[in-house]
């Protein structure tokens, strides 16, 4: 079961560096693109991932198809999709061994949570880094923001 205790999200957040984040958005509006552009603001590096967008830029980031299409490894996947769809993102960071599966609001998967737990990866559920960060006051990789 997933803890999303502020000791194991403060733990995430500081500690990660790079993260993709599946089902990026090039619509500002959009949740995905809002985070996206506040967690580079606060000095993580984001790699886009969502195929309709595949090779082309956001934000200044080439956006990729999948996870397994990514240049280098990242520290964290963040899932911004149907929690219908998060199975098979799941078993790729768990096969690539990606650290941390953060699944954003209302994106709940417990039973793909606890296969990445199984597998050794730390999960977040139903979170936002973007409400967490202020939250729990955590200083940014690169001391920005």
């Amino acid at each position: 079961m997933v803890s999303n205790s502020p000791d194991q999200i403060r733990s995430v957040l500081e500690r990660i560096r790079t993260i993709a984040l599946v089902g990026a958005s090039e619509k500002p509006n959009r949740p995905s693109h809002e985070v996206m552009e506040y967690m580079q603001h606060r000095g993580y590096r984001v790699i886009p991932v969502n195929p309709r967008l595949a090779g082309k830029e956001l934000l200044g980031e080439t956006v990729y198809s999948s996870l397994k299409e990514l240049p280098e490894a990242v520290d964290m996947a963040e899932l911004f999709v149907a929690p219908e769809r998060t199975d098979d993102i799941i078993n790729e960071a768990i096969e690539m061994a990606i650290p941390v599966v953060w699944m954003q609001i209302g994106v709940i998967n417990e039973a793909g949570a606890a296969r990445a737990e199984a597998a050794g990866l730390s999960v977040v559920m139903d979170r936002c880094p973007k409400q967490e960060i202020p939250r729990l006051g955590i200083q940014s990789p690169t001391g920005k923001g």
